[in-house]
């Protein structure tokens, strides 16, 4: 078994995801010494979600890394969209936004994640080791010095995030206390054939009983197909024959495309969770990201979410961590700075879960017509800049304030 010593590092992340590899890149920019630790191979799988926010673009361009960014494959959705009795619905208009990059980005989450690797490998304090399994926490007097990887081998630092997603180990291990706001649905995702369009056709389809989002990955669609929580099973033995027929109900547009769904090999269980630690810290160790509060998928928001508590982390804490202070007296002023917005985005997300996916999914409610709130943003388009405001920035949005240590090669 090897080991580092306590003073080889400054900072452990990890996970290699959005908020891991933001705060990799951040921290290292700012002089301290830093090593990603991400379990898988690669980051060329299947996410949940591919959205890239205009809070998080507008955070490359505080970088100057935008136009880089932009160069990666991507198409740009400035209009948010649903399917209700058979009307298009548009319910968030991103081109009135005060920001100069007024849309969504959709990317492939492991371009965005490539993408921030690269540009971190050229900081000489940052490392990423890939098949590199985080199990457990060294403590040492009551204080988190570092990790241990599923070889045995120890990592130390002074400081360590745990942005390992919403199954964290290490919040676990850290005993951090959480709380589970509740999540009434899962959902099936799968991939369906699709013809390229001149424009990115995202959005989502109110169907019979359920709600089908259509995620436009050019030559096909990722598709989320919204269930009740732990009906998976009872769906599955139906036969893939009858959930082919259930989409084809839900989502007409998709019916075609839905015959060459064959086995069950082709959909993914993916559990929706709603939690928050209580508490994200304890004397060497801070969770940021979907380990400190799993989002649902309503909005799309918690990539950006998530990079959003890596700038404040890097912020807080990234100038004294390189100086060599003692940091452990900063890590409940990160909480302090997201948990307002982390609490507010959940609200949200809680309310649409009981006031609209509920009835829809759990009582199989069939919307014959569209809901007075979703007639109101037809008649009135000056209200699609509200959930266009929410979803494009969020709550207390974050800006680039960690210092640059000029080390960039």
């Amino acid at each position: 078994m090897t080991s580092k010593r306590q003073s080889d590092l400054d900072l452990i992340v990890v996970g290699g995801g959005p908020a891991g590899m933001m705060a990799g890149l951040l921290f290292a920019r700012a002089g301290c010494k830093v090593q990603v630790l991400e379990k898988h191979a690669d980051f060329l799988r299947d996410f949940r979600g591919d959205t890239v926010h205009p809070s998080t673009l507008e955070l490359l361009r505080e970088l100057g890394l935008i136009d880089e960014f932009l160069k990666r494959p991507h198409d740009e959705v400035r209009t948010l969209t649903a399917r209700v009795a058979d009307r298009q619905i548009t319910i968030a208009d991103l081109s009135h936004l005060p920001v100069e990059s007024r849309f969504v980005a959709m990317m492939p989450q492991w371009e965005f994640l490539d993408f921030l690797a690269d540009e971190a490998r050229h900081y000489p304090t940052f490392g990423l080791r890939m098949e590199a399994e985080a199990v457990d926490l060294i403590i040492e007097s009551d204080r988190v010095t570092g990790v241990r990887l599923n070889d045995g081998e120890h990592v130390r630092a002074r400081l360590t995030l745990a942005a390992d997603g919403r199954s964290s180990v290490l919040r676990d291990k850290g005993r951090l206390p959480k709380k589970d706001l509740g999540a009434p649905i899962d959902v099936l995702w799968f991939r369906l054939p699709k013809r390229p369009t001149p424009n990115n056709e995202t959005g989502a389809t109110f169907g019979a009983g359920t709600l089908v989002v259509e995620i436009d990955r050019g030559d096909y669609w990722q598709c989320a197909y919204v269930v009740p929580k732990g009906a998976a099973d009872e769906i599955r033995s139906k036969g893939i024959e009858a959930f082919r027929a259930d989409v084809a109900r839900a989502a007409p547009d998709l019916a075609a495309a839905a015959e060459t769904l064959k086995e069950w090999d082709q959909v993914k269980l993916l559990s929706v969770s709603l939690d928050r630690l209580e508490t994200w810290w304890r004397p060497g160790l801070l969770a940021i990201g979907d380990a400190a509060h799993a989002m649902s998928p309503v909005g799309g928001v918690g990539i950006n979410l998530a990079v959003q508590d890596a700038v404040a982390a890097a912020n807080i804490l990234a100038a004294p961590l390189a100086r060599g202070d003692d940091v452990d007296p900063s890590l409940r002023k990160v909480q302090d700075r997201r948990l307002f917005p982390t609490r507010v985005v959940q609200a949200a997300q809680k309310a649409v879960h009981d006031r609209v996916l509920t009835p829809l999914v759990l009582r199989r409610a069939v919307l014959d017509k569209v809901p007075l709130p979703l007639r109101l943003f037809e008649r009135f388009p000056v209200l699609r800049r509200i959930p266009a405001r929410l979803i494009g920035l969020g709550v207390r949005r974050e800006h680039i304030r960690s210092p640059d240590a000029g080390l960039r090669r």
